[in-house]
């Protein structure tokens, strides 16, 4: 827990002197016990409060493009306006390899409602777009089949897990990532099922940056 001290102490609204990135590395066991545990508190929550698939390096391709071009298996076409044509990609939740860009849905891994109900409801605005367009990390969005993504919906992992067994250690070290980067909690049962997975899993080394 003491690499995740410094990180984790912090309030969440406290954005006016934003800390520099840290990089911490611990094995996926001990990420998963790093998690601070809390309650999960909805309140007030709606989807427009994470503004998302914005075009922030204004190349002319938004969020959801710039994850297909990056986990695109096989050569595509990038037309006028971020039109993609071609391409095949791997929906690593189910391991169907989809050959059609509107097949797929480009899922935060730590979907908006549990992000919020984890922390996210103390942001601004500004730190919340940040989270819902996250590409410093390719952790956090990630293209999976449409029926994937809307059978998770907002659930967490003591909930639903990818279709897939062989998925499961990958999805528990990235959700864990995910919210160790961005400083979210757990409630209890949340990482109760993170626990038990976990010790199915090779004890990796997981390597996190923290969100600037």
């Amino acid at each position: 827990m003491a690499a995740w001290a410094a990180v984790l102490a912090a309030p969440a609204h406290a954005e006016a002197a934003p800390a520099a990135p840290e990089t911490v590395s611990v094995p996926l066991r001990q990420a998963v016990a790093d998690l601070p545990v809390a309650d999960e508190d909805r309140t007030g929550y709606r989807r427009s409060e994470f503004r998302h698939w914005v075009d922030e390096d204004r190349d002319g391709c938004s969020t959801r493009a710039e994850v297909l071009l990056e986990e695109a298996v096989t050569p595509l076409t990038v037309g006028e306006r971020c039109r993609i044509s071609g391409g095949e990609w791997d929906s690593y939740y189910d391991g169907e390899r989809v050959a059609d860009a509107s097949g797929l849905d480009i899922d935060h891994v730590v979907p908006l409602a549990e992000a919020w109900d984890s922390g996210a409801s103390e942001w601004s605005a500004e730190r919340r777009m940040r989270y819902a367009n996250d590409l410093g990390d390719p952790r956090a969005l990630v293209a999976v089949t449409a029926r994937q993504n809307r059978s998770k919906a907002d659930q967490d992992p003591a909930e639903w897990l990818p279709a897939l067994p062989d998925a499961h250690c990958r999805y528990v070290a990235e959700w864990t990532a995910v919210k160790l980067r961005w400083g979210l909690t757990a409630d209890t049962r949340e990482r109760e099922a993170l626990t038990a997975l976990a010790g199915g899993c090779p004890d990796e080394t997981l390597t996190v940056e923290t969100a600037p």
